[in-house]
């Protein structure tokens, strides 16, 4: 079985590597473009490029995908088997090419959280479980028929983060699994209709500026799920004293906060809480514009804004 892998982000390298510690040959790997990152601006590599330079793997990174001449350096890869963790989206063109078809490791139990933040948003909403769910590729996002899929339970103080680097393990795992399977040819496939019984899907759009400005108006509850599904990016923020203050980390404090929503008390030495519709949210951990990311003892000696 010769597979192309497909993907970008360190949630993509676990997959690759289960894939090459499972035998698997790998034939080549797709990865984005070099991009200037930085105060230099020095070009950086995907953490997926990075892993398959380091293990010889022969690596591709075209800037448009239906290139005419990535097209044909990909089909000379004579792959049976495409396999796209994390990457972006494909053209039929280079989806339908290998004989065996394209399948996608997704972040979700689809059909639900469809789209790009799937782990952000699961977290937001406040959900108790997630998972990963391996599907063949069609021409809608996140839309083909359903292989395989595994659910992880989500701990109440669990962040964007944790939920991240449980499912890149589990996902990887299962990713060994659906290529066995493919292989073995034994497997079915679940049309993605026909999971959702009427119910209303729950979606995963990309997350903006907007999305990560806390809106202390709502419950407490709400503001404590929004801070740790955007922890630690792309991060929740609010305004102290006019400055953009991310919020990494925060406990939830119940009971009337008797102070407008958004308003916020102090002891100068070891809390900060700002006041919600129906509690208070203790920050713990925070990052001033400007400054370095710290606990919130260390930040209150050294700020004196309240002062």
């Amino acid at each position: 079985m010769r597979i192309v892998f497909m993907g970008t982000p360190e949630f993509a390298v676990a997959s690759l590597d289960a894939l090459v510690k499972a035998g698997f040959e790998v034939v080549g790997v797709i990865t984005a473009p070099d991009k200037p990152a930085g105060r230099g601006q020095k070009l950086s590599e995907s953490a997926v490029k990075q892993y398959a330079v380091a293990n010889s793997l022969m690596v591709l990174q075209p800037e448009k995908l239906k290139n005419p001449e990535f097209l044909a350096e990909l089909m000379a890869l004579k792959a049976d088997l495409q396999v796209v963790v994390a990457f972006r989206m494909l053209p039929e063109v280079v989806w339908a090419m290998p004989p065996k078809g394209t399948i996608n490791l997704h972040a979700s139990l689809l059909p639900n959280y469809r789209g790009a933040a799937p782990i952000n948003w699961a977290i937001i909403n406040g959900e108790k479980q997630s998972g990963v769910t391996t599907f063949f590729l069609k021409q809608d996002i996140d839309t083909g028929d359903v292989l395989f899929s595994e659910s992880v339970n989500i701990k109440p103080d669990d962040t964007a983060g944790d939920l991240h680097d449980e499912l890149m393990a589990v996902g990887a795992g299962l990713l060994v699994k659906t290529v066995k399977a493919i292989v073995s040819g034994d497997y079915k496939e679940q049309a993605q209709d026909s999971m959702t019984a009427g119910a209303k899907l729950k979606h995963a759009p990309k997350i903006f500026k907007e999305d990560c400005l806390i809106d202390f108006n709502q419950p407490a509850e709400q503001v404590y799920n929004r801070i740790r599904g955007l922890s630690p990016y792309p991060t929740a923020y609010t305004f102290l004293n006019g400055k953009l203050l991310k919020i990494f980390k925060a406990e939830l404090l119940p009971g009337e906060p008797g102070i407008s929503a958004g308003s916020f008390l102090t002891d100068n030495k070891t809390y900060l809480k700002f006041a919600c519709a129906d509690g208070f949210m203790s920050v713990m951990d925070i990052q001033l514009e400007g400054k370095k990311r710290m606990g919130i003892e260390e930040f209150l000696r050294g700020y004196s804004g309240f002062h």
